[in-house]
């Protein structure tokens, strides 16, 4: 195929980060970013962005779960296609270029391709739940376009009550047809996901895009020990059961134990003693743990470890412990030849080709229920994401662009 015909970086990367900012402003809150499932903002957002799709050449529609289409066609009506997206939804009070950057930048980049027919289609879809923020249940409207969405789910309530039935409902959706959403696996030739990194690595590397090798899966638990409340004044050390020393020394096991296995990672991210007095020796302490890694027989020796550690801990100082998980989920690998493809684009941009994991969830964990995937992505300042205070810049994010580009034009379905 021809050279990639993206125009100048200045003009695309402006109108990719103006577009970013306009639909940033479609929030429920008037001084920050928050968009949720099946909300009105939603709507918005998909009317903004579906208009947006519509100027690039593709034809738009809203799926039985609420999920923004754009498709163009290829040489003939009715060819597999080559998907390309991310999520509209955010966290509360988020960033802007979660999920955004990655819709926006795939719309520009087809309306870069001009007239000229492909062999195959390109679809962009903008999914309307990733975050799980409304009903706490994560990548509802991948997982309906993949065929894994569970009826079951429908029944979830948000925090007002609304289940989410009512709320399809509301937003002129049938719940009963969710289903009609999923597609088949002969009809889509591979998704890959454009998306900034959210850590620091690609940073520190100095470098604006990398190729994502697997996501990480996931373990999350809740771990809840029991000791004796005294007074702080009263209760030598050595007659103590104090229940947040022995949480501390189970906090800094589960660092050590996952600093030993290349690639993952465990993190304490909650933790709360009682009754919380200055002059109580804690009697409880309840904390969570969350331990990733890109390959799940690493993921749970990790894991294991560091609950057989907790206990031995727990048994040595006296204390009760009760260790209980309350999410898995597990990783999911890149197929290594639309890596190679991702890695040839980035190549060919004049860049060194970093492979990386993905330590953050994505649409794509979803979507490789149906089809192969892959992920592109790009360098944040500071490695900040989930926060107000997520940024990129217009160079890379031309960069970005342009390696998308080169990516699509010169895209081979696998044989």
């Amino acid at each position: 195929m021809s050279a990639p015909s993206l125009q100048p970086p200045p003009a695309a990367a402006t109108r990719i980060l103006d577009r970013i900012e306009a639909l940033a402003r479609v929030s429920e809150q008037p001084d920050g970013l928050t968009r949720i499932y099946l909300s009105p903002q939603h709507a918005q957002a998909n009317a903004l962005v579906g208009g947006w799709m519509r100027e690039a050449g593709l034809a738009v529609h809203v799926d039985a779960a609420g999920n923004l289409v754009g498709r163009r066609e290829g040489e003939r009506p009715g060819l597999p296609c080559l998907m390309l997206g991310s999520h509209l939804d955010s966290v509360r009070n988020a960033g802007r270029y979660d999920g955004m950057l990655g819709v926006l930048t795939a719309i520009e980049c087809v309306a870069a391709l001009g007239p000229r027919p492909l062999p195959f289609a390109i679809e962009v879809v903008g999914f309307g739940d990733e975050e799980g923020v409304r009903f706490q249940a994560t990548m509802l409207g991948s997982r309906a376009v993949a065929g894994t969405f569970d009826p079951a789910l429908l029944d979830l309530r948000d925090a007002g009550g609304t289940t989410m039935r009512e709320a399809m409902a509301a937003f002129g959706l049938d719940p009963s047809a969710v289903g009609s959403a999923a597609r088949r696996r002969e009809d889509v030739l591979a998704y890959v996901e454009y998306h900034i990194e959210q850590g620091p690595v690609l940073e520190a590397e100095g470098l604006p895009v990398g190729v994502v090798t697997a996501i990480n899966g996931q373990q999350r638990f809740r771990i809840q020990v029991d000791g004796m409340a005294g007074h702080s004044g009263t209760v030598p050390m050595r007659l103590r059961q104090d229940a947040l020393a022995a949480a501390a020394e189970c906090v800094l096991a589960a660092e050590r134990i996952a600093a030993g296995l290349p690639d993952a990672v465990a993190t304490v991210g909650q933790l709360a003693p009682s009754p919380g007095a200055t002059n109580v020796i804690p009697g409880r302490a309840v904390f969570s743990l969350d331990v990733r890694s890109p390959r799940d027989a690493d993921r749970m020796r990790v894991a294991a470890a560091i609950v057989d550690e907790c206990r031995a801990i727990a048994t040595r100082r006296r204390v009760a412990i009760d260790i209980a998980q309350t999410h898995e989920l597990s990783s999911c690998a890149c197929a290594a030849w639309l890596q190679d493809q991702v890695a040839a684009a980035i190549a060919a941009d004049g860049h060194r080709v970093l492979a990386l994991p993905s330590g953050a969830g994505h649409d794509a964990m979803a979507m490789v229920a149906l089809t192969d995937v892959a992920m592109l992505f790009l360098r944040c300042r500071d490695g900040i994401s989930h926060h107000p205070a997520e940024a990129i810049t217009a160079e890379d994010a031309a960069t970005g662009a342009r390696v998308l580009q080169a990516f699509i034009e010169r895209f081979e379905p696998r044989a």
